[in-house]
């Protein structure tokens, strides 16, 4: 099913889903396409989470509320300077959505959907991140579907790359599939 674009262009897309699920990839590869910056959440994570990822330990939403609130004061950066990006974020529960988004019209919310077989498999293949496949389990626990309320382009994982972006794309106002736009 596609999804119906909303009328407003967005100033800053959200892409989110469980670790291995593709948001670093597809979100460089998006914003590629539009031209626009990326930038990684995983950067606005604290070192304290880093650590207790690294360590095989899930992060508590005590632990998360600090990462949100720094990801939503640097989109409120991006919309105040009429500026657009990618961003890439887990934001796996409705209540970590409410802080980046909120009641922002202007900030979409893609969603990578994908089965745990095919991402722990791509789990398997990854080395060097600090987020250990052992986590998986607690991340898809944790994950919340976003509802047709937060107006999710939700698109699957399982095609190749490039039509993944493609679908990302068709689903936005026609504005901003220009570079740029």
């Amino acid at each position: 099913m596609k999804p119906e674009p909303l009328p407003i262009v967005p100033s800053v897309l959200i892409v989110m889903g469980v670790s291995g699920s593709g948001k670093t990839t597809i979100g460089i590869k998006l914003a590629e396409r539009l031209g626009w910056p990326y930038l990684d959440g995983d950067d606005f994570h604290p070192q304290s989470n880093i650590d207790k990822m690294h360590a095989g330990h899930p992060l508590t939403d005590d632990d998360r509320w600090p990462w949100l609130r720094a990801i939503a004061a640097r989109i409120d950066e991006l919309r105040a300077a009429g500026e657009h990006a990618v961003i890439t974020c887990s934001a796996l529960k409705r209540a970590y959505r409410d802080i980046l988004i909120g009641d922002r019209a202007d900030v979409r919310l893609v969603y990578l959907d994908g089965d745990k077989e095919l991402i722990k498999q791509r789990l398997a293949n990854r080395h060097g991140h600090f987020m250990p496949p052992e986590l998986l389990d607690s991340q898809f626990t944790a994950l919340e579907v976003p509802s047709s309320d937060e107006h999710p382009i939700a698109v699957s994982i399982a095609p190749k790359l490039d039509a993944i972006v493609d679908a990302i794309v068709a689903a936005l106002p026609m504005a901003a599939h220009s570079p740029g736009g």
